[in-house]
């Protein structure tokens, strides 16, 4: 099921912001396009995925 649709839920471990995005999953990869938090964060995430 290459290419499927997801729903990712993003939380930033540093300020606990929260962001509910759609994404298509690449192989291993979930590629949503988020670059990085507002509090200027980008790399400790907690990522979550739901299929739709």
């Amino acid at each position: 099921m290459d290419n499927a649709r997801v729903k990712v839920t993003i939380r930033c471990r540093i300020c606990g912001e929260k962001f509910v995005l759609r994404g298509r999953r690449d192989n291993d990869r979930i590629e949503t396009g988020f670059k990085q938090c507002l509090c200027d964060n980008i790399d400790q995430f907690e990522i979550e995925e739901q299929n739709w």
